[in-house]
């Protein structure tokens, strides 16, 4: 007969002896079960079985995202990501612009190369979270115990405890912080991992997959390299603390409200202040290298024999002893930081100037600013202000802020220690001090400032420049025939004041006349008739 259901196997089952209804309501009911239909899998099937049984390992149900543990470390990770993204925007804007609270009388590099590798290492463990592995704890761990190493000398060593400040002691710590951070997260993962596996599919998995080895690798060979990256962070820091020992030959003073301490030195015989006329102290100001390079032996061979009494100079901030200054700074701030370092030290004029390079516009505008303290001016191959695009210029700037990044690298400094054999000095002030941070943020700093208020400073310091003070303008050979508008911009020099005692063009001289023995006893020269007025 035909079923209820419009089949018609009714008949078959009859005659094949299978049990019918029927025959079910006589003999035993557990005998009989209705065949269930089956349907396609869709998202609301189940993954897992729902009467026991095991996955196959490669089953994307098999994984330790299962544990909320392991999804609320991974969320934390990224908060921790994002907190360091945050800071590490804070310290790149703080490097062109101080925030209050923020300054440093160090460069700031430290801390923004730190907090670099910081985001580095958390991105790291975010992207091959769900691939734990042993060498990157290990990794992880080794990177932690360097990086804690750094803190202890950083907190160890008072001028790099100074030069840094809480900003760069946080950022060093976050970094050693969030290294044991990424280990104790990939620990648990792998903990997370294996618990899946044994409760999914019976055992806990050996084998991984080319995937799987491909991340493992990969985060591997990152992490050996941040390995190198730190171990040259300590290097560097070794060698600062070591240049720290390096005593500075005269006084520091406290300038701009107390923010930075700039290094100042005096040498000779003081003026008597109840003399009718009182001998001028002769002070030195440095071109594009620290003043110790080069103008300092001259003036104490001046000193020595007679064509001066006394001679002064300071460090400009950020280069040789002196700290960095906020950002930003201009060469008018600048000079009105020489001025109050002056009046803490009681340092009173007449001042003759003697400058080079660069130096000459800071001391123009102290000149403009201090008129009737200054009996005279030299100007030493001095850098004319039509000339301020080039120091200005972007590419440059962005050349000295990309080498001021990589400084704690150490690319140029650790190979000149170990190898060339650099000694303090060098690094310091000497030849190998244009390596050191705090002179290329002092220079990135003339670089941003040198196009827009420098510019305007010094123009209006030659508007208001005394024009009875003696000049003397010496120029060197070499520069004026090589550039022919070096030459005119020279000659232009001499006309800032009407008092012009002599323009000397030294053949055969570079930039830094003094360099030469034909330039020196020029130079002296001009300098032993400028101090007698």
């Amino acid at each position: 007969m035909v079923s209820l259901w419009g089949s018609k196997n009714g008949d078959d089952q009859d005659n094949s002896g299978t049990a019918t209804p029927r025959d079910t309501e006589q003999g035993d009911s557990s005998s009989y079960s209705r065949p269930r239909q089956q349907r396609e899998a869709d998202e609301r099937t189940r993954l897992i079985p729902p009467h026991g049984g095991f996955l196959d390992p490669d089953d994307p149900a098999v994984s330790p995202y299962n544990l909320w543990s392991v999804r609320f470390l991974r969320a934390l990770s990224i908060v921790f990501l994002a907190i360091t993204l945050i800071w590490w925007i804070v310290l790149l804007v703080a490097i062109f612009v101080s925030p209050p609270g923020l300054s440093f009388r160090g460069s700031g590099y430290t801390s923004f190369a730190y907090t670099t590798l910081t985001a580095g290492n958390l991105l790291v463990a975010i992207l091959f979270y769900a691939s734990p592995s042993q060498p990157q704890r290990i990794a992880c761990l080794t990177i932690a115990v360097l990086v804690l190493v750094d803190v202890i000398v950083i907190l160890a060593v008072p001028r790099l405890r100074i030069e840094e400040g809480w900003v760069g002691i946080a950022s060093v710590a976050w970094a050693s912080l969030m290294a044991i951070w990424t280990v104790v997260t990939d620990r648990v993962v792998e903990w997370g991992k294996r618990e899946e596996e044994e409760r999914l599919t019976g055992r806990a998995e050996t084998r991984r997959t080319l995937r799987q080895w491909c991340s493992v690798f990969s985060s591997s060979v990152i992490l050996v390299v941040y390995i190198v990256i730190v171990l040259l962070f300590t290097g560097v820091l070794v060698l600062r603390a070591r240049d720290a020992s390096l005593q500075a030959p005269g006084q520091k003073y406290w300038v701009d409200n107390d923010k930075y301490q700039v290094h100042l030195f005096c040498h000779g015989v003081p003026a008597d202040s109840n003399s009718t006329k009182r001998q001028p102290t002769v002070f030195f100001e440095g071109g594009e290298k620290p003043v110790e390079d080069g103008l300092v032996p001259f003036a104490q061979r001046c000193l020595q024999n007679g064509t001066i009494d006394r001679y002064c100079y300071w460090d400009r901030p950020g280069f040789a002893f002196s700290d960095n200054a906020p950002s930003p700074l201009s060469a008018g701030r600048a000079a009105d930081a020489l001025a109050e370092a002056l009046a803490r030290a009681d340092e009173e004029g007449p001042w003759v100037l003697v400058s080079a390079g660069i130096g000459s516009i800071y001391s123009r505008i102290f000149a403009s600013r201090h008129a009737n303290e200054i009996q005279g001016m030299m100007l030493v191959d001095a850098l004319h202000e039509d000339l301020l695009y080039k120091v200005g210029a972007p590419v440059r700037g962005l050349g000295l802020w990309a080498r001021g990044v990589i400084s704690p690298l150490g690319i140029e400094r650790l190979p000149g220690a170990i190898f060339k054999h650099r000694s303090r000095a060098d690094r310091v002030y000497g030849k190998s001090s244009g390596q050191n941070d705090k002179v290329l943020k002092a220079k990135l700093q003339e670089n941003l400032m040198a196009n827009s208020l420098t510019k305007n400073e010094i123009g209006a310091a030659r508007t208001i420049q005394s024009k009875d003070t003696q000049l003397v303008v010496i120029s060197s050979g070499i520069e004026t025939r090589r550039d022919s508008e070096w030459e005119r911009r020279q000659k232009d020099l001499t006309e800032l004041t009407d008092e012009l005692v002599s323009w000397d063009v030294v053949s055969g001289t570079p930039h830094e006349v003094w360099s030469t023995p034909k330039g020196q006893r020029i130079m002296e020269k001009r300098l032993g008739q400028l101090v007698r007025g």
